[in-house]
């Protein structure tokens, strides 16, 4: 038999195998998520998550002239379908609102102790596209990214903190990706990395509207000079399915104070 005989007979027989190997590789992705989505709850409850409002503590440093500074914030975080979200952040010395209304993000800080002095700033499309898939990312719960163009990159199976985990890339845009890391045999999600090199940890549950939310979100960015800044937020409260109202998320009148 010819060569170009062969490769006629070959081609289909290759290509069977090659879609069933990418099919399985896809059906092993939606069994995680399945699994992933199983172990936070009822697809009940998940699909019927309209809001999230977390309230807690954060605790991190910052950067000063003189060294690094401890910091806690009372801290509120909205999260409100389709796309809006609100983080609003009580310092000593500053209150921060930061928000997100579909197409437009901004940022106001204010002086706790005058109420006239404030400063509000309007986000680039760059910090917008990342706001949205962040809000995405927070009521989704895993499923729904390709009907927004989006896909699940299939990254194998890896050993992280010695337990067997499925790592899967939430692929947002070429640079807005979430490197997220399930238990294998839970679905438990055990790490989530970003493009940018952020580490982010959950630890203990809170559970509300049926749904199992984390006690406590550790984020772990490296700063330049190579040195590491943690961020930790402590919630105390989490309530699901609130409604707020449009205003809340969109840009505030310059004129109001």
């Amino acid at each position: 038999m010819s060569s170009v005989h062969m490769k006629k007979l070959l081609t289909p027989t290759l290509l069977f195998a090659l879609f069933f190997m990418v099919g399985n590789l896809q059906a092993d992705v939606t069994e995680t998520v399945k699994k992933a989505r199983s172990y936070l709850g009822s697809e009940q409850a998940l699909n019927g998550l309209q809001s999230v409002k977390y309230i807690g503590q954060l605790e991190t440093t910052e950067l000063t002239p003189e060294g690094p500074v401890p910091v806690q914030a009372m801290i509120e975080i909205i999260f409100q379908k389709p796309r809006r979200q609100r983080i609003t952040a009580h310092l000593p010395a500053r209150t921060e609102v930061t928000a997100l209304d579909e197409y437009e993000g901004w940022q106001r800080i204010e002086d706790p102790a005058d109420p006239g002095r404030w400063r509000l700033t309007l986000m680039s499309t760059d910090q917008i596209r990342r706001l949205r898939a962040n809000t995405w990312e927070n009521l989704s719960f895993f499923r729904g990214l390709e009907s927004l163009s989006g896909r699940l990159d299939d990254l194998g199976q890896v050993e992280i903190d010695g337990i067997q985990a499925h790592k899967i890339a939430f692929t947002h845009a070429s640079d807005i990706i979430f490197f997220r890391y399930f238990d294998l045999s839970t679905g438990r999600l055990i790490l989530t990395e970003t493009e940018q090199g952020s580490r982010i940890r959950e630890e203990g549950e809170i559970r509300a509207g049926g749904i199992r939310f984390p006690h406590k979100v550790i984020t772990t960015n490296e700063l330049p000079d190579g040195t590491e800044r943690v961020v930790t937020v402590t919630f105390q409260q989490i309530v699901v399915n609130e409604t707020f109202p449009a205003s809340l998320f969109a840009v505030p009148p310059v004129s109001t104070p």
